[in-house]
């Protein structure tokens, strides 16, 4: 079972859709799972602040981490959410959901930006400046990630694998 962070380019699973595992609602269980674990990175990263920083973690998960989110964004703006709209139907009222969830994908995006960049320079020797703001800018991303994820899971995901 291939991972996202493996796919092909255009953000896509790299197998064909009629494979069991790749339905929407599987690709996104194991997308989810990858942000999570970057999620969990980024709090031992943040765990570790002032004194037990890992360098190397920190260029892994600058490398990784937008990369990441905008192959995921990408495929749920182009799979999930349309296939969403189509499970939902004729009943489907939930434009301002996916609007939200959209706006969130940028927010994510310029934020984990800016922590790619932190973290990138912290890896590569950098000082840290001031642990505590960078501990909560940190735990800014990850908390967000983890709700936008809870709420596709208790919302999206549910409606999708009911049609899968």
């Amino acid at each position: 079972m291939a991972s996202l962070m493996d796919a092909q380019h255009n953000g896509l699973p790299a197998s064909q859709p009629n494979e069991m595992e790749d339905l929407p609602a599987a690709v996104m269980k194991r997308a989810h799972g990858e942000k999570l674990r970057i999620c969990d990175a980024l709090e031992e990263i943040a765990d570790s602040l002032p004194d037990q920083i890992d360098r190397l973690k920190c260029i892994g998960v600058a490398s990784a981490l937008l990369p990441l989110l905008r192959r995921v964004h990408r495929y749920e703006e182009e799979v999930l959410f349309p296939a969403y709209e189509t499970a939902r139907g004729s009943s489907f009222d939930g434009a301002a959901s996916i609007h939200r969830l959209r706006v969130e994908h940028l927010e994510d995006e310029c934020f984990a930006d800016e922590v790619t960049e932190v973290l990138m320079a912290i890896g590569h020797g950098g000082a840290i400046e001031n642990p505590e703001a960078l501990g909560f800018m940190l735990r800014g991303l990850f908390e967000t990630v983890r709700r936008h994820i809870a709420f596709e899971s208790e919302h999206i995901l549910a409606v999708v694998e009911r049609a899968d």
